[in-house]
């Protein structure tokens, strides 16, 4: 996650919590003038209803209007991680150790930068995916976007 994102998601946590749910991630998309910022919430039992997004979004946005952690203008979405679930944390890809993934890097890692695979392991801090039967260490730092690939 950029810094951004990280300043948000620390202080976010406690009003998602206090509600019961859990922080999935944050992302914080700029548009020009513009911004998205998205954040999604779990819960490990039942999952996350319609009310639960909105009940998140009317405290964080009160939150957010208060700390201004974003300048300018900007859409607040929040939402479940779905089945096809962005992963943002070194456990998060733990969690799905065996499943397909999909990778985009902010630089070149062995020579590329986007990766569809199998999340083989997770060693130290870098994540390790085999495609086509090659196994890739992509240091956690340089993963710019991942997401499980549902089938």
């Amino acid at each position: 996650m950029k810094r951004s994102e990280v300043l948000i998601a620390d202080l976010v946590t406690p009003t998602v919590e206090a509600l019961g749910l859990a922080l999935w991630g944050v992302e914080h998309v700029s548009q020009g003038k513009f911004s998205l910022l998205r954040i999604y919430i779990d819960r490990a039992d039942d999952g996350v209803t319609v009310d639960d997004c909105a009940m998140v979004s009317n405290q964080v946005s009160a939150l957010l209007d208060v700390e201004e952690p974003i300048s300018g203008e900007y859409t607040l979405e929040v939402s479940s991680p779905g089945l096809d679930r962005p992963l943002f944390t070194l456990p998060q890809f733990e969690q799905y150790v065996g499943d397909p993934v999909s990778i985009r890097t902010r630089g070149p890692v062995d020579g590329r930068r986007k990766f569809k695979g199998t999340i083989a392991e997770v060693v130290n801090d870098a994540v390790v995916v085999t495609v086509d039967g090659v196994d890739y260490k992509i240091p956690h730092g340089e993963i710019e976007k991942a997401a499980i690939v549902f089938e």
